[in-house]
């Protein structure tokens, strides 16, 4: 039993504060020991599926809780998120509670958060059983592990009985010690305790024999007034997680969702032997991006790989009541019910007892828990005990049946048993059932338990005060309830469940007059999927796809693009919303541009108002977003400087776009002072924003000791010689910059040999852009004298002043110097007659950079009249060259007045080459008998060659 074999006895030493009189120790003699262990390994062994636990092995390590953890629904923060991980590292869980450096110390206080039915009493047991088997953290000499559910059982504790409470195989308290004997308390489901933690207001004691409140003694013991010695180790579902300042959380640790290879897993276990229904259920949970998401939480998982078995199994008798495999929350649930009601759970025979009977016996412990539900979801209370089950009218006798070990869990515990439901979601279906009935024949507001309000008469008077109440909620605790709502009544659920929870004939009534009302954004236009109203989603989307949003954008269509933003496929690879935003759109979309991966937001006249709006998008901790384009707007250095500051924190963005802005010098400078710090961002485009040639000085100062920026955009920006100087300075000492655009910038001479210099020492950029910069034959020739020794460039884009006999020397040398060389290979688009000599490497896929060419060498001269004296010169070249092997590129010779003369040139040529697969030598002037003439020349020397005349 690994540790008790080696310890005669184990001390647990919980020692107070120094102003306490002595520490509190209790001596464990090693039988005792041993049977704590085994107590462990009898309690969390249970239940423990090896294979679907690999993901618990590993945690991400987090800084804190983000603002949608604090602030939403668990549903809602997965499906914001596309149930995606924050990108942070991970902690194996045998080092959890061990230092992370060498000069570091273990954590006192961690807490480990994770939206519900994620597994974190799973995670519990896991550790606790393996290190009761000696497998792991063997540096921890013993494990106390609580419940808050156990918690609420008390009203009053000293930290003394709390250890008593946890170990019970304890010895009675002995000789006191001052040993160093490391515990770990473990403090499970925060968010099930019945007290909100106060630590403003909490009184402080450092008595552990002292008896106070439960929840003023966990704030005492998070502070570390009382047991200070002992590591504490707090779960809780993140908003409640919140209770607790950051200041004292030494370490926050976050689960993981199921993976795709988990996922499929995960079914597999659920289906033992039944392979083909479990392909089944997983081929439509990923069909339906919704429900693919949502299915990232094992406990949801469950519940909807449960249904859709279910509707697949009946699929062909009487119980078809759909035409479509169930795809909303509502159907879901709606299908799980049925299950539960008629036993006919797909692991087990179905009952013998007939269905009608089944449901009738069952229909009134439903009605009663949807009541415990309902008033239990208004007052954040998601545990129950026998005193909450007799109030609520609970036949205590029927948990017992089959039904209830589906809906409602049960934990018997020393002092009493506990009952809760086995996932958020059920409990929030059943509320919604119990209200949705209730509604039906209530005079006053359910949501006042005591029936003291106005009278309320009608349905949908009742459903516009729940609607007004989620409104009203904090961190929109009701936001899925009021989802099933809707969704019940959506005329498909209605029939669903007709006869069994609902009446016959009532669906549809208020189908119609239910959208009319409006709640939060995101959640109504999830509430009219569940009504089956898809119209406006379905416009919306569509105008997304033909890019015609503009002008659209309502309130009502709004809420629908929010909505679309995390389930629509259009959305999936990029969000186009060029043209169509405005600042007050901008600022309602703002918590779901924040999880769009490529974001376009061209064209949208914004300002530097938005620009402070998508600053503090940026500067989130949960920003997903990696491309941002903001081209075609008025940013000015102001709003440049808004997201510079974001630039400084963000950890998620490698590509911004800010062509043809105004941020001028002083942008591009907060600009630079980012990039010193941001080693993230790959690509930055500056294209035609007057940054000038201090623009370009603070850049280049940028340039000298950033090292992850690959592409550097700053066309059109009159940065001139000097700018370019600058930049060519900077260049000598960096080693990471591959690509640089710096045509239309007056550049010049002084500033093309400024940069031809860089290149001899540089052999790190791989492409450079000069096109249009009043280069003359002095910064031409500077620049070919350092292509002579430059071995990394692989596209330069120059000018048309670039003489033929530079083309033909360059030809030459590839003879010369062989494959070894990487000599430059691409002389511009803009200059298409020098498009040539594309060299030996690598394609290059990184943000923000286009795919580089491969292997093969290519000479695109076209539409450049070189005439009969330049196919000689290429004609010249060609007699040494080996490796041009097409000399065609959109394409290559034709139109370059070559003449009968011209077209021998290139002819003859070829007899002493046979790499060549492919001439043209359209629109020549050579004519019809020159043409073949050429032709067979050409096939003769290279039978191979492919001849255009």
């Amino acid at each position: 039993m690994g540790m008790a074999e080696n310890e005669a006895a184990s001390v647990i030493c919980l020692c107070g504060s120094s102003s306490s009189s002595s520490p509190v120790s209790f001596l464990c003699a090693e039988p005792l020991v041993q049977k704590h262990l085994e107590s462990l390994q009898s309690s969390c062994g249970n239940g423990l599926e090896t294979g679907a636990l690999q993901r618990l092995t590993n945690l991400l390590l987090v800084e804190g809780l983000s603002d949608i953890q604090q602030k939403e629904h668990d549903i809602l923060q997965v499906e914001t998120t596309k149930g995606l991980p924050r990108a942070s590292k991970s902690i194996p869980l045998e080092k959890l509670f061990l230092p992370l450096s060498k000069v570091s110390i273990p954590p006192r206080i961690s807490v480990t958060v994770g939206v519900a039915g994620i597994g974190k009493s799973t995670l519990v047991k896991l550790f606790v059983c393996s290190w009761a088997k000696g497998e792991i953290s063997r540096d921890i000499l013993s494990v106390l592990p609580l419940t808050f559910r156990e918690l609420n059982t008390h009203e009053k504790l000293s930290a003394e009985r709390l250890l008593c409470s946890a170990c019970p195989h304890t010895a009675e308290p002995g000789s006191l010690s001052a040993g160093a004997a490391r515990t770990l308390l473990i403090l499970d489901g925060l968010d099930e305790f019945k007290t909100p933690l106060d630590f403003s207001n909490a009184a402080v004691c450092t008595d552990p024999k002292k008896e106070i409140q439960v929840d003023n003694l966990i704030t005492n013991i998070i502070r570390g007034n009382l047991l200070q010695e002992a590591s504490v180790w707090v779960t809780s579902r993140p908003a409640a997680a919140g209770q607790i300042p950051g200041g004292l959380v030494d370490r926050m640790t976050e689960i993981q969702g199921l993976g795709a290879a988990e996922m499929k897993d995960f079914l597999d276990q659920m289906f033992p032997g039944n392979g083909d229904l479990s392909g089944q259920v997983l081929q439509h949970i990923r069909a339906n991006r919704s429900l693919h998401v949502l299915c990232t939480i094992p406990g949801f998982c469950r519940i909807s790989g449960s249904s859709i078995a279910y509707f697949l199994k009946h699929g062909g008798d009487r119980y078809r009541e759909a035409t479509v495999v169930p795809r909303t929350l509502s159907e879901i649930y709606s299908y799980y019910f049925k299950m539960a009601l008629s036993g006919d759970w797909l692991e087990k025979p179905r009952e013998a007892l007939r269905i009608e009977q089944a449901v009738n016996t069952s229909k009134k412990l439903v009605g009663s828990l949807g009541r415990l539900a309902f008033y239990g979801l208004l007052r954040r209370k998601h545990v129950f005990y026998e005193q909450d089950m007799k109030a609520h009218g609970i036949d205590l006798s029927l948990l017992h049946s089959c039904l209830s070990t589906r809906l409602l869990l049960k934990e018997d515990m020393p002092a009493s048993t506990a009952y809760y439901f086995p996932h958020l979601t059920t409990q929030e279906f059943l509320a919604a059932l119990y209200y949705y009935t209730a509604a039906k024949r209530a005079i006053f507001d359910l949501f006042m338990e005591s029936g003291v309000s106005w009278p309320k008469l009608g349905f949908l008077s009742h459903f516009r005060s729940a609607v007004h109440r989620a409104l009203q909620a904090e961190h929109g605790q009701l936001d899925i309830f009021i989802r099933f709502l809707s969704g019940l009544l959506s005329p498909r659920v209605n029939r669903l469940l007709s006869g069994w929870l609902l009446l016959k004939g009532e669906h549809g009534a208020f189908r119609e007059q239910a959208p009319a009302v409006s709640w939060r954004a995101v959640n109504a236009m999830r509430c009219l999927q569940e009504l089956q109203h898809a119209d406006t989603a379905q416009a919306v989307e569509e105008a997304m796809r033909s890019g015609s949003l503009a002008g659209m954008l309502t309130p009502v269509n709004c809420s629908a693009l929010a909505y679309l933003l995390q389930v629509s496929d259009v959305c999936l690879e990029e969000t186009n919303l060029s043209n169509c935003l405005t600042y007050n759109v901008c600022k309602s979309l703002l918590s779901q541009l924040l999880f769009c991966h490529s974001l376009r937001l061209d064209n949208n006249q914004f300002k530097d108002d938005v620009m402070e709006l998508l600053g503090s998008v940026l500067s989130g901790k949960d920003c997903q977003i990696q491309r941002l384009s903001l081209a075609e707007n008025q940013i000015s250095n102001k709003g440049a400087k808004a997201l510079a500051r974001s630039l400084l924190v963000n950890r998620s963005l490698m590509v911004l776009d800010l062509r043809s802005n105004s941020i001028g010098p002083s942008g591009a400078k907060a600009l630079a002072d980012a990039l010193k710090k941001n080693q993230i961002l790959l690509s930055l485009n500056l294209q035609h924003n007057s940054i000038k040639e201090d623009g370009a000085a603070f850049l280049a100062e940028a340039l000298l000791s950033n090292h992850g920026l690959l592409t550097l955009h700053l066309q059109k920006n009159a940065v001139g010689a000097q700018g370019a100087r600058k930049i060519a300075e900077a260049l000598k000492q960096n080693h990471s910059l591959r690509e640089l655009m710096l045509s239309s910038n007056s550049v010049g001479d002084n500033g093309s040999i400024a940069l031809a210099e860089a290149l001899r020492v540089n052999h790190s950029l791989q492409s450079l852009d000069l096109q249009s910069n009043s280069i003359s034959s002095a910064g031409v020739t500077a620049l070919t004298a350092a292509l002579c020794s430059n071995q990394g460039l692989l596209s330069l884009k120059a000018c048309r002043s670039w003489s033929k006999w530079w083309l033909c020397g360059a030809l030459g040398y590839l003879r010369a110097l062989g494959s070894a060389l990487l000599l430059p290979s691409v002389i511009s688009q803009s200059c298409p007659w020098v498009r040539s000599l594309l060299p030996v490497c690598p394609p290059v896929c990184a943000p923000g950079l286009s795919v580089l060419p491969q292997r093969s060498f290519v000479c695109s001269l076209r539409g450049n009249s070189l005439g009969p004296a330049g196919a000689k010169a290429v004609a010249n070249a060609l007699k040494v060259n080996r490796s041009l092997r097409w000399l065609k590129a959109n394409p290559d010779l034709q139109e370059n007045s070559l003449g009968m003369d011209g077209a021998i040139c290139i002819a003859t040529a070829l007899q002493g080459n046979h790499g060549l697969t492919y001439v043209n030598l359209q629109g020549n002037l050579i004519g019809h008998s020159g043409a073949r003439m050429i032709a067979d020349a050409i096939r003769t020397n290279v039978p191979d060659c492919v001849v255009d005349v």
